[in-house]
């Protein structure tokens, strides 16, 4: 039976949406959807739930049974053809007698990239490559970038008024953004890996950094030089783990307190370039990405910001803007240190987009 192109669509379409639902927990694996289809009929469905469990391939298969012999297969990632947590998806495919497979991207592990399909080719199963193609990368831009890099990806949020002030010159900053903007933010949370955050923010907020989803607590990281972070701090008190970063040479009786209320301590340099601005990001991202951890959401103020923007850190931005005028030629804004001598020289996003919640608009776009 000839598959309509628009149902194809439809099909890859669904993948992706089950890869989606499955992805608050399987970091640092990619998010997979698998649909089966028989005579232009869905027979079966899986995701990857949760890392170290069943891939898509084998929860959709598992469902099928016998029926999966001759059906096709939309997936939006190559399936794995080596021993990992879990046995090769292409020898269950292959034993299934799927005829054929539709796959939105490569997967880019250098123990896959290509070689699943090429094994799957090989044993006379038909190959679709390359349908929705940019959707489907753009699922799964944390896992490419970190395979690829070897660096989370990195979400730089910022929410300011319409004017473009994240505070008031006394450092208030509650609330800016509406209820569905702050909803939204707690969303956001769930989908990476860690939340990233300065002193300064903790000092003046005292956030607690919590998602909307109980069974997704990302790392808290923040970032001290000085150990200044008060004990009963919100961000302390909470039952996802937490990091706090500072530099060589601090005092060890406060390291002892935090080691106490167990949260790690992790010292690294200073910015080698500017050590008076801080702390070095990138030789942050580096460690953090040793530990598995694929994304990760900034949420820092004016001098974080400008430092993982200076250091080449982020990835994409989202600024929230509300219909709000602070004023004041001291209030703080969302990207401070030394700034550009001529707009030539500014930051330029693509690929922006924009949405409304509540009242406000949120502006998103890559670097």
């Amino acid at each position: 039976m000839k598959m309509n192109p628009e149902s194809e669509l439809q099909f890859m379409q669904k993948a992706i949406t089950l890869a989606r639902k499955g992805s608050f927990r399987v970091s640092p694996n990619p998010k997979v959807g698998c649909v089966l289809v028989k005579k232009g009929k869905i027979i079966s469905q899986g995701s990857h739930q949760h890392f170290g469990g069943a891939h898509a391939e084998i929860n959709a298969l598992r469902e099928a049974g016998v029926r999966a012999k001759g059906s096709t297969m939309y997936i939006n990632l190559e399936p794995c053809h080596h021993y990992g947590k879990t046995p090769p998806c292409t020898e269950a495919i292959i034993e299934a007698g799927v005829k054929e497979i539709v796959v939105g991207i490569v997967d880019p592990n250098p123990l896959v990239n290509g070689k699943g399909l090429k094994e799957l080719k090989a044993k006379g199963i038909k190959i679709k490559l390359g349908m929705l193609r940019e959707e489907c990368a753009k699922l799964n831009e944390p896992y490419i970038k970190y395979i690829t890099r070897g660096l989370p990806f990195v979400i730089l949020k910022s929410a300011m008024s319409l004017d473009g002030k994240i505070a008031t010159p006394k450092g208030d900053s509650k609330w800016i953004t509406s209820e569905a903007s702050r909803k939204y933010v707690k969303t956001l949370r769930s989908q990476v890996d860690a939340i990233l955050v300065g002193i300064d923010t903790v000092l003046q907020d005292n956030p607690g950094l919590l998602s909307n989803h109980s069974k997704k607590r990302p790392i808290r990281v923040i970032l001290d030089s000085h150990l200044r972070i008060p004990l009963d701090a919100r961000v302390l008190n909470s039952r996802a783990p937490t990091i706090v970063v500072t530099q060589n040479g601090v005092d060890k009786k406060r390291i002892g307190n935090l080691e106490a209320r167990g949260v790690e301590v992790l010292r690294i340099p200073r910015w080698r370039k500017h050590p008076q601005r801080g702390l070095d990001l990138k030789f942050l991202m580096k460690k953090l990405a040793k530990r598995g951890i694929t994304s990760i959401l900034i949420e820092g103020g004016g001098k974080v910001n400008a430092s993982a923007l200076e250091m080449g850190l982020v990835d994409k931005v989202l600024f929230f803007i509300a219909p709000k005028i602070v004023g004041g030629e001291n209030a703080i804004t969302p990207v401070e240190g030394e700034g550009i001598d001529r707009i030539g020289k500014a930051i330029k996003l693509k690929d922006t987009k924009i949405r409304k919640f509540g009242d406000d608009i949120l502006f998103e776009g890559y670097v």
